[in-house]
Formats: C-alpha cells, structure tokens, sequence
C-alpha cells in the first residue's frame, strides 16, 4: 500500500502552525514537516518511504523550492512524486517556473484562516483519498 503521508516544507512558523492545524481539523494526521530545502531533499532523495504529496513553498532558506522541485524531477526516485507548490507568491514567473519545473499543482496560500483551513482540507481530501498514484510512485 502507497504512504498516505503528507510532507509539509515550509520556514514560516505561523504558516506550518495554521497548515497543522488545518490537517487536523479534516482528520489528516500523517504530517511530516520539513522547514528549508536542504531538509526536505536529504529526506525526499533518501532511502525511506516517500509521501503521497509534497507541499512545498518557494521562498526557503538553504535551498529554493524552485531549485528542491528541480532536483526532485531529476532523481529517478522522486521524478513523478506528486508536489504541489503552496506559496503566497504572486509572482507570475514563479507560477511558469513552477510549472515548467514539474510542479503539478500551484496554489497561493489564502490569507484568511477559514479559507486556507478549507484550501488545505480539499488538498489532503484529493491527494490522499481521491488520487492514484503509480505503481512504486510515492
């Protein structure tokens, strides 16, 4: 059977705290939370189970999540672990970059705690309960 975790790479304190929260709120309880890029690579391209999703924000320190997505797409191990980029950015280049790096989701965090509460329910709903995976894929 496929993990059905989560992996949460995210700096910010209030953002992880409100994620955490939210996860909860919907029964999501598999959470492992990384908080720069180099920790969520060292983890992702070791030898242990992968997550169902990845949901990584842009802006870290150590490592981009622009330059961890990258790495990510080119280790046989993780090319098609799904990664979803949760991010405040609004920048549009960041979205294109996302995109053509791989990503398959891109989502701008909503600034009001119901909004993302439910924001971050549906994503966990869909990528844990609603969407296959491949075979070995995460």
């Amino acid at each position: 059977m496929a993990n059905r975790s989560v992996l949460l790479v995210e700096d910010n304190a209030d953002d992880e705290s409100l994620a955490l929260r939210a996860f909860r709120k919907h029964n999501i309880t598999d959470i492992v939370v990384k908080r720069d890029g180099a920790e969520a690579l060292e983890y992702l391209l070791g030898s242990g189970a992968l997550p169902a999703v990845v949901l990584l924000d842009l802006k870290l320190p150590k490592v981009e999540g622009l330059e961890v997505l990258r790495q990510l797409r080119a280790s046989g191990r993780t090319r098609i672990l799904p990664v979803v980029i949760l991010t405040s950015s609004r920048e549009e280049g960041d979205l294109l970059e996302s995109y053509g790096r791989g990503a398959n989701s891109y989502i701008r965090k909503p600034v009001d705690f119901v909004e993302f509460t439910e924001a971050v329910g549906q994503l966990g709903a869909y990528w844990l309960e609603l969407n296959e995976t491949p075979p070995g894929g995460g």
